[in-house]
């Protein structure tokens, strides 16, 4: 029997694979779970459809993205910490304060989850963090943690 797998079935195959299994397998657990849709005609077409409108999309954000980095080639974001006489802050610097300077100084909304930074910022100075927006698009970004 073959089947489209809606969810990622362990030692089966991952979402929207089409896939043969054994009938009672398929019947008896993979469809009344939600797991899987038998793979006829309809179902088929229904199945190519969204992968096109799902592939389209993603091709519209990895563009975004990429325009994103472009916008960012070359700039250094400013955000400001408490800091001592030493040049050490008070705390560190996150993600999250990357992710708002990214917003407030180029204009570029990105997910703090996709900012991950290359090392612990704990002193005024100039460090790197790594975007990664999409499996295809990654880049860095170049901030200098500057005294309030």
């Amino acid at each position: 029997m073959d089947i489209i797998l809606l969810k990622d079935v362990e030692k089966l195959g991952s979402a929207n694979e089409i896939v043969t299994v054994k009938d009672g397998y398929g019947r008896n657990y993979l469809i009344p779970y939600g797991y899987a849709l038998i793979a006829n005609k309809k179902n088929r077409a229904t199945h190519e459809e969204k992968l096109r409108k799902e592939r389209e999309v993603e091709e519209k954000q990895i563009n975004q993205y990429k325009e994103y980095l472009t916008k960012l080639e070359g700039k250094v974001l400013k955000i400001g910490a408490k800091a001592g006489t030493s040049g050490k802050i008070f705390g560190s610097v996150t993600n999250i304060q990357i992710a708002q300077a990214l917003s407030e100084q180029a204009g570029v909304n990105i997910e703090r989850k996709a900012i991950t930074l290359l090392e612990e910022v704990k002193e005024l100075g100039t460090y790197s963090a790594k975007l990664s927006l999409h499996k295809e698009v990654e880049g860095t970004v170049s901030f200098e943690v500057v005294a309030d």
